[in-house]
């Protein structure tokens, strides 16, 4: 079973457009996907109306999506051809309390993606994966902080000449020693990104030494 990351820098740059791609063109993987997003009260993704589920009692909601064509992110892994796919949503700081429940379903998963920058504090899963959006100013905190422990740096559009002066100090240096792959819109994919994820995750799940559901702290 592999377990595999996608985070990023900033929202809206195209990370669940990479998790849809790689698993369309990874479809023999048989993917369980999960996408995760912590917001404040009674918020749900960011995108539908505002609902109750998520309460100072009830911190957290675990919804599996079977509906493809809802317009959800988690819908969308569905359509791309996930066995199947989780919507994950906590208040800030409550995302400790969904780790139970993810690491049982990814246990259970022939292989599993997730969509988060955090999740990484609690997983060490076989491929972490970023992007980054050279146009963006803004850079998560979650992204910096695991930035060191990223595989790989996917760039949307096109790799900059030099860092947004308005990222941490050090990024681009953190940056300059990962493999790097260029990702243009629509597709969010290349030949070389799906090599080097194939052949990464086929020798490190074969590695005794793969720890994929560990907590790091």
């Amino acid at each position: 079973m592999a377990v595999l990351v996608v985070g990023g820098n900033s929202r809206n740059i195209g990370k669940t457009s990479v998790v849809a791609s790689l698993i369309g063109n990874l479809v023999e993987m048989h993917w369980t996907a999960f996408k995760i997003t912590q917001h404040g009260h009674l918020v749900c993704d960011g995108k539908g109306p505002y609902c109750d589920c998520i309460t100072s009692q009830h911190t957290v909601a675990f919804t599996e999506e079977t509906n493809r064509t809802s317009g959800r992110d988690s819908a969308r892994y569905l359509y791309a051809g996930a066995i199947r796919s989780f919507l994950i949503r906590t208040r800030p700081g409550s995302l400790p309390e969904a780790i139970p429940r993810l690491r049982a379903e990814c246990a259970a998963a022939e292989n599993a993606i997730i969509e988060s920058n955090s999740v990484m504090e609690f997983l060490h899963p076989h491929l972490y994966l970023t992007v980054l959006d050279p146009g963006m100013g803004d850079f998560k905190a979650s992204a910096n902080l695991f930035l060191e422990r990223a595989d790989a740096i996917l760039w949307r559009s096109s790799k900059p000449v030099r860092r947004q002066s308005s990222w941490p100090l050090g990024v681009e240096a953190v940056i300059e020693t990962k493999p790097q792959f260029v990702l243009t819109p629509p597709d969010y994919s290349s030949a070389e990104l799906l090599a080097f994820v194939r052949e990464r995750l086929v020798r490190l799940v074969r590695s005794p030494a793969a720890l994929p559901l560990s907590a790091s702290g």
